[in-house]
């Protein structure tokens, strides 16, 4: 196993793999590879200075931390889809291709068996599996979802460069079953996401975000009057209210209050 080294990470995987048959797989995992090595390209990344891994459906990118994340953002936001859409056009529909991205940065070692080994790269994977970049990739028009790790963003991002506006990156948190993982997505908040038990939810910066209360989201009622027996008791029968009530107002009740009824004769 080599030393852990920093390096920027780039993750594409493609959206609904799975379902397509063996050669439209074989043809989906071609221009996958076309798709990132032009967008590596047009950032000025070149195979001195970077390491692949294939995944079947997916590809990773182990970038030297040299390289500029600042021209690879901006690639990925403007080549990447003009790509996607430029394939898609000319595709039949079996055939068309949709990526989710994730952008992060950490360290990584390689073993003897040139596995890729690093706390980074696992949250990196989980960034990109997560329900809520799936989501958002399902709810938009356009082809492409990119994420960003926390890291990333606070290093690059929120300087607002050219080319990577720092407004159209949304925080949000990812629950993986490795924890919450804070990150950014470009692009709009998806309504929902949920996939595996993985929740996902979103807020623009510096807001509170649109976070149920948990009450809300669990579907509970809300709070209703207040039942306040002062030195009086409380008991429950057969299904009307009987007894002595007194002082009742604004929604509080005072005093002996009895659901039921005492006794046989109670009830007329």
């Amino acid at each position: 196993m080599t030393h852990p080294v920093s390096r920027t990470i780039l993750l594409l995987d493609i959206e609904r793999f799975s379902d397509r048959d063996d050669v439209e797989q074989a043809y989906l995992r071609r221009m996958l590879y076309d798709v990132t090595d032009r967008a590596l390209e047009a950032a000025g990344i070149d195979e001195t200075l970077r390491t692949r891994a294939d995944r079947g459906d997916s590809v990773m990118e182990l970038i030297d931390s040299n390289a500029p994340v600042t021209a690879l953002l901006r690639a990925l936001l403007t080549e990447v889809p003009v790509q996607l859409r430029a394939m898609n056009r000319m595709a039949s529909r079996s055939a068309q291709m949709r990526l989710r991205g994730v952008v992060a940065g950490g360290y990584v070692a390689v073993d003897d068996l040139d596995g890729w080994v690093g706390s980074d790269l696992n949250h990196a994977c989980r960034l990109l599996d997560a329900a809520l970049l799936r989501a958002a990739l399902r709810e938009r028009p356009d082809d492409f979802a990119l994420c960003v790790s926390d890291s990333v963003y606070q290093g690059v991002v929120r300087h607002d460069h050219p080319g990577v506006p720092a407004a159209d990156f949304h925080q949000v948190t990812v629950g993986t079953k490795n924890g919450l993982l804070t990150a950014w997505l470009h692009g709009p908040v998806p309504s929902a996401g949920e996939d595996r038990g993985e929740r996902g939810t979103g807020e623009a910066p510096g807001g509170s975000g649109d976070r149920p209360a948990p009450a809300a989201r669990r579907g509970a009622l809300a709070p209703g009057p207040v039942l306040d027996v002062n030195g009086g008791s409380v008991s429950f029968g057969g299904g009307y209210v009987a007894g002595d009530q007194h002082g009742v107002s604004g929604g509080r009740v005072t005093g002996d209050v009895v659901m039921g009824s005492k006794t046989d004769g109670d009830r007329s």
